[in-house]
């Protein structure tokens, strides 16, 4: 695993991805730092942090695009199952070069409140804690766009799926705004989220009969606890819609309240993006 990882790591560096992110990511928090803590006058570090949210929509994707797509593009990938080591190594390898890659510039952030510091009075605890938060929610949706890039062998695919999608947790609170609480509204919303997860069911497995039966079942249990009990239902697809809204999590930070819920909420989408990527590298093991 090892080996797996200097490799990865070496790659980002060797060609311009590494170098790339980590100078827009600084550039971009420089300009923001400029505006609002030097210009402004504003104390906050965390406000800079919450302002450059949009680069990771850019940088991410650009960062994780290549991660498992060139591989299969290449089909280099049947190498990688004939490595001395588990799928899961492989993938945990590959993310944890990139989430290095990400460290880097985090790791100089670190710096900044001590700095501003020097000229006014910085609340350093919510500014770590913040940073945190930040760091997080970067290896986050590393984890979401290596997921992407596991399904296809395009690299421009995976990176202009890999900004819709974030785009789309991005404004998922605006979205879950839009939609009626009425049962009915949430009704039609999770029947729709069975189709879905039909479709998803189709790509991982490429069996039609199981999605199908999948979705069947889901649809039929749906309807059957919504003439049971349709109260059960209200409001249920705005608050799901908010649950999965990613950068919402680090706001509580930006506050000044250290969200240990945020913190379970990051890990969690990390282990099950990063577990996501080995079954679908193990699916096409045997496709």
């Amino acid at each position: 695993m090892s080996a797996i990882y200097r490799r990865e790591l070496k790659s980002h560096f060797c060609g311009m991805t590494g170098a790339l992110f980590i100078a827009f990511l600084l550039l971009m928090t420089g300009i923001y730092m400029t505006v609002y803590n030097l210009t402004g006058g504003y104390p906050n570090f965390e406000y800079t942090l919450s302002g450059i949210l949009l680069v990771y929509m850019i940088a991410v994707p650009v960062l994780t695009m290549r991660s498992l797509a060139e591989e299969k593009h290449a089909k280099t990938d049947q190498l990688l199952y004939a490595l001395p080591v588990s799928l899961t190594e492989v993938v945990m390898a590959k993310y944890l070069a990139m989430v290095t890659v990400l460290a880097v510039p985090i790791g100089i952030m670190c710096f900044y409140p001590l700095i501003l510091s020097l000229y006014g009075t910085v609340t350093l605890a919510s500014a770590y804690g913040s940073i945190l938060a930040f760091f997080l929610l970067g290896c986050s949706l590393i984890a979401v766009c290596m997921f992407i890039s596991s399904l296809t062998e395009s690299q421009v695919i995976a990176a202009v799926i890999s900004v819709a999608v974030l785009l789309l947790t991005y404004l998922m609170s605006g979205i879950a705004g839009l939609i009626p609480a009425t049962s009915g509204a949430s009704f039609a919303g999770f029947l729709v989220i069975t189709v879905l997860i039909g479709l998803i069911v189709n790509v991982m497995t490429k069996n039609s009969a199981l999605a199908v039966g999948i979705t069947a079942i889901l649809a039929l249990l749906t309807t059957l606890l919504y003439f049971v009990d349709s109260t059960l239902f209200a409001g249920r697809i705005p608050d799901l819609l908010k649950a999965l809204a990613l950068f919402d999590r680090l706001q509580s930070f930006v506050n000044g309240i250290f969200d240990v819920t945020a913190i379970v909420y990051y890990l969690t989408v990390i282990a099950l993006f990063v577990y996501l990527t080995v079954q679908s590298m193990e699916k096409k093991r045997w496709s």
